[in-house]
């Protein structure tokens, strides 16, 4: 697959970029267990490979902490301690680390520990970055219409938000500082799945993967994805008309077709 995609993205990226003649900040939207982590090295490896200094930073490294959300949850709604929705980032490093990516010199990339749910240990970059890719479950995402969020998606949502305080929240916080987050990519591209129902598969998957290191159960998972749903539908939805690339992947995650490149 990285010959026949993301080598020929990270080559159309880097066209755009060398065309533009500064940084270009590709994002790079999937949901969970879709692939957005081997993509985005994938095409960093080849961008390097073609001379571009190309660095990746991932939505989950922006994460506040346990104390963090543990506020969020006292004040505002205990969903609020599952990190993940819009609501429980640190929007404003983000930028900053964008900012600084663009210019000479040595940028610390956060880096999110998911075992101890806290920040860990940031790796360094020395810019200015050619190429920054972007990604994350919901980079690009707009908000959602009040009217859209009336009803509930799912049980969590019927049994532990049925005012639509969490909800209306992370709706909220989507459509302020996550935009002027998401204004800053110059490209898009979706990785779409055929049906919101294989992400709980591809989420146990991934946990398997962890071997003795995992932290969920299958229910548990089950109830996790339940946090993204809502947001997961929106994008399927509101994003592929407007991507710059879309790539319809099937259960296997195998491509089925590519749109815009």
């Amino acid at each position: 697959m990285a010959a026949a995609l993301w080598e020929p993205l990270a080559d159309w990226a880097l066209a755009e970029q060398r065309r533009r003649g500064r940084m270009l900040v590709l994002g790079l939207c999937g949901p969970q267990g879709s692939g957005k982590s081997t993509a985005a090295e994938a095409m960093r490896v080849r961008s390097e490979a073609c001379g571009a200094r190309t660095a990746v930073l991932s939505l989950d490294d922006l994460y506040l902490g346990r104390a963090e959300r543990a506020r969020l949850a006292n004040s505002v709604h205990p969903l609020l301690t599952t990190r993940g929705p819009p609501g429980t980032h640190n929007v404003a490093l983000g930028e900053r680390v964008l900012e600084a990516l663009a210019a000479p010199g040595e940028t610390a990339l956060p880096r999110f520990d998911k075992a101890a749910d806290d920040g860990g240990a940031p790796t360094r970059f020395v810019g200015p970055a050619d190429v920054v890719i972007f990604e994350g479950w919901c980079v690009g995402a707009r908000p959602q219409s009040d009217a859209d969020l009336s009803a509930p998606v799912n049980d969590l949502e019927a049994e532990a938000d049925p005012n639509g305080v969490w909800r209306r929240f992370v709706n909220s916080a989507l459509g302020g500082s996550y935009q002027r987050l998401f204004a800053r990519i110059d490209r898009l591209v979706l990785l779409r799945p055929p049906a919101f129902e294989v992400v709980v598969g591809w989420r146990r998957e991934q946990e398997r993967a962890l071997g003795p290191r995992a932290l969920m159960t299958p229910d548990q998972i089950t109830r996790f994805v339940q946090h993204y749903e809502r947001l997961s539908r929106w994008i399927d939805r509101d994003m592929p008309g407007r991507a710059d690339v879309v790539v319809e992947l099937d259960a296997a995650r195998r491509v089925r077709s590519v749109v815009g490149l």
